[in-house]
């Protein structure tokens, strides 16, 4: 399969898969709304989509690391819609945790995998990877218009018709698949060794600046649209547009990041991201009135011109761990600040919500100091893949295969 074919629809395989990331948040305003939820309980329902999601993404890069498992990119695309959209179904507060759960383990099981087989399709292009991640980002984009579209018109019991994206998103994996069979049986099997060695120091710093990463950007994604209703005083619009504004500005973000770190280095480009991030957040929780879009829009940047650089980097620190180097970047880090979420809604509910948020203008800056002990890792000289994966999307197991 061509390249730019298949990070076409791997970007767009990931948009459909990101959208139940993004629909978990969107969700919340409804239940609160039809359930009379408070913020912690509220809080809890994002909390069950990312404790899954964070402990389970690992354990498939492990998995991924040992076998190829491409056929996990179709199926876990629907059991995470599946999840997803039978979440708002019934009145039971422990049902709707389940639904939610199974949906986070879909998107967890989909991650890995998909990263390491973008990897490999853009030639390791961090303007390639940036294309992959934006898939990710729209996905996230889209959930609270299509949230708004479903929910909003006909109530929590029409969430069955928000399985449409899995089933579009594991139809077109299916491609993607064929093209893998044909490339692995036309190629011989050759191993190759990993190039640099692993730099666990590195990869542990890094997963901690992407930690405080992860609670700025859960917390902003349960909390926002509650927020900017009390801000600006307008109703459900103000609260969606502001989720739009959060997830738009990270599919500018990821664009940018790759191609800045096309003219500097990774590190560089992280680094000074995360010390703008601090005036942006700093921004939206102080600011009043409509000036809290434009912080919004620049914070969401500044938080996504960093992520496909994080997970790149992450690859390059653990060289011989591929899979589960993408698995904890995307998951147990990036999904860990779900952990907080409820801290923040208990927070809340004592004071109030800008109270509450005050805290996450230290995240970046936390993030920037950990980043400031980090250098540029070496760059192995080909992506770890058996013979022949140059001509498109083979494989996949590197040398991470025989550990």
């Amino acid at each position: 399969m061509a390249k730019n074919k298949a990070i076409t629809l791997l970007s767009i395989g990931h948009a459909c898969v990101d959208v139940y990331q993004g629909a978990v948040a969107a969700l919340v305003p409804y239940f609160v709304a039809e359930r009379a939820y408070t913020y912690a309980a509220a809080s809890g329902i994002v909390l069950a989509a990312s404790l899954l999601s964070s402990v389970a993404q690992p354990l498939f890069g492990l998995a991924t690391d040992r076998r190829a498992m491409p056929w996990l990119l179709p199926v876990s695309t629907l059991v995470g819609g599946l999840g997803i959209a039978l979440s708002g179904l019934g009145d039971s507060y422990a049902l709707t945790l389940l639904f939610v759960g199974i949906g986070g383990v879909g998107v967890a099981a989909y991650h890995p995998e998909s990263a390491r087989v973008a990897r490999v399709a853009s030639g390791g292009s961090h303007t390639g990877m940036g294309w992959f991640s934006l898939g990710g980002n729209l996905g996230f984009a889209l959930a609270p218009v299509l949230v708004a579209v479903v929910v909003g018109v006909g109530g929590l019991g029409l969430t069955p018709l928000l399985v449409v994206p899995a089933l579009v998103g594991s139809l077109l994996m299916l491609p993607v698949l064929r093209g893998l069979e044909r490339l692995t049986s036309a190629a011989p099997e050759a191993e190759t060794a990993p190039a640099v060695p692993d730099d666990v120091a590195s990869f542990v710093k890094l997963a901690l600046a992407v930690v405080c990463r992860s609670v700025v950007f859960i917390g902003l994604s349960t909390f926002i649209a509650f927020y900017v209703r009390q801000r600006t005083g307008g109703g459900a619009a103000a609260g969606t547009a502001a989720l739009v504004v959060l997830y738009l500005g990270g599919a500018a973000g990821t664009i940018l990041g790759g191609a800045l770190a096309e003219r500097w280095d990774r590190v560089t480009v992280v680094r000074r991201s995360y010390l703008l991030t601090v005036g942006a957040v700093a921004g939206l929780v102080l600011l009043p009135g409509p000036a809290l879009y434009v912080c919004i829009a620049l914070t969401s940047a500044g938080l996504y011109v960093p992520f496909s650089l994080q997970v790149t980097l992450a690859q390059d620190y653990l060289p011989s761990r591929v899979g589960t180097a993408s698995g904890i970047t995307l998951g147990l880090t990036v999904s860990v600040g779900g952990l907080f979420s409820p801290l923040i809604g208990r927070l809340a509910d004592a004071t109030s919500l800008q109270t509450a948020l005050l805290p996450l203008i230290a995240m970046p800056a936390l993030s920037w100091l950990l980043f400031l002990t980090l250098a540029e890792p070496a760059r192995p000289d080909a992506p770890r893949r058996r013979s022949g994966g140059g001509r498109g999307m083979i494989g996949t197991r590197g040398s991470s295969r025989r550990r």
